[in-house]
């Protein structure tokens, strides 16, 4: 376990996050086949409120390494997690509606596309450490 801690953390959000995004595509497809493909945009809702608990533990304990600040560092990860959802429903929508109508395919991509903005946020706001 040392050995993961001296990895740099965007390599840990890399393994993390894309451990994470699998996830959460999982949740995302599942709730498609039961739901249908026609209501895609809910599904993703639910795929983002289920999958944020587990982001949010996995980036504070694996990635980010902080201590303590639970609800202030979950409040932000809310934050963050509200921006990169808002820039998920767009870029789905214009892909399904636009470019590749597939809403499997489009959410793999828009997935990829929002972990860049999520890492972001979470290493400069949710999880970043105070100067001492």
């Amino acid at each position: 376990m040392d050995l993961w801690f001296k990895l740099p953390n965007i390599v840990r959000f890399l393994i993390v996050g894309s451990i994470n995004a699998f996830v959460s595509y999982i949740i995302y497809a599942i709730a498609v086949f039961l739901i249908g493909d026609s209501y895609y945009q809910l599904c993703v809702f639910i795929q983002w409120t289920i999958s944020s608990v587990i982001s949010y533990l996995n980036q504070k304990f694996f990635v980010f390494c902080t201590r303590g600040n639970y609800i202030k560092e979950y409040l932000k990860c809310c934050t963050t997690w509200a921006i990169s959802y808002l820039l998920n429903v767009i870029i789905l929508e214009i892909f399904v509606r636009f470019l590749i109508k597939n809403v499997y395919i489009a959410q793999f991509i828009s997935l990829f596309i929002v972990s860049i903005s999520t890492y972001i946020l979470f290493k400069c706001f949710a999880f970043r450490q105070e100067s001492k």
